[in-house]
């Protein structure tokens, strides 16, 4: 399969998992999980082809792990990243490292130093363990900048982090005292 198809159907697939399902008629239960059929079908509506293979090679191929498929192999949810409030993850509270990392672009800057980094239209922040992986996630923005996260002493002083399936970091919010430039 083409790279070209495998990056149009992640990109489709984070779409319809992670913010609009109801653009195909398709349903996410509470925990953001779809039927694989009912996407198939969704998508065919919607003049897209779609195939169980297809859909795979997505999952499997993607460096970035945006996607899972369940154990019994009949659905597939988006792993973070979702802005439709009925889904919930349910990830277990985890104590991050002594710093993580959030890539971002400098014409942030400015509002992140007033209001800090809060989710925007996601559900939490997103953070990272490794330099390289915010620098690319900044460089998506524009002029990419990273920020260091003094996450253990968020914790200490009583925020909550999570790491999603993939490793991304996931916290509510991080107020500006807690950051700073690499």
């Amino acid at each position: 399969m083409s790279k070209k198809l495998l990056d149009e159907t992640s990109k489709f697939l984070s779409f319809v998992l992670r913010h609009e399902p109801q653009a195909i008629g398709l349903n996410l239960n509470s925990e953001g999980w779809a039927n694989i059929e009912a996407l198939i079908s969704g998508a065919a509506r919607d003049g897209r082809h779609l195939s169980r293979e297809l859909i795979e090679n997505v999952v499997t191929s993607s460096d970035k792990k945006r996607f899972t498929i369940s154990a019994d192999g009949h659905c597939i949810r988006a792993v973070q990243g979702h802005s439709t409030k009925s889904v919930d993850l349910q990830f277990e509270q985890k104590q991050p490292p002594q710093t993580l990392y959030h890539g971002t672009a400098t014409r942030f800057l400015d509002s992140i130093h007033k209001q800090g980094l809060i989710p925007g239209q996601r559900h939490q922040v997103h953070l990272s363990d490794e330099i390289a992986t915010a620098s690319a996630v900044g460089q998506r923005y524009g002029t990419p900048v990273v920020l260091k996260v003094a996450a253990k002493q968020m914790e200490e002083q009583g925020f909550k982090f999570y790491q999603a399936e993939n490793g991304v970091w996931l916290t509510e919010q991080v107020p500006a005292r807690f950051l700073a430039p690499l």
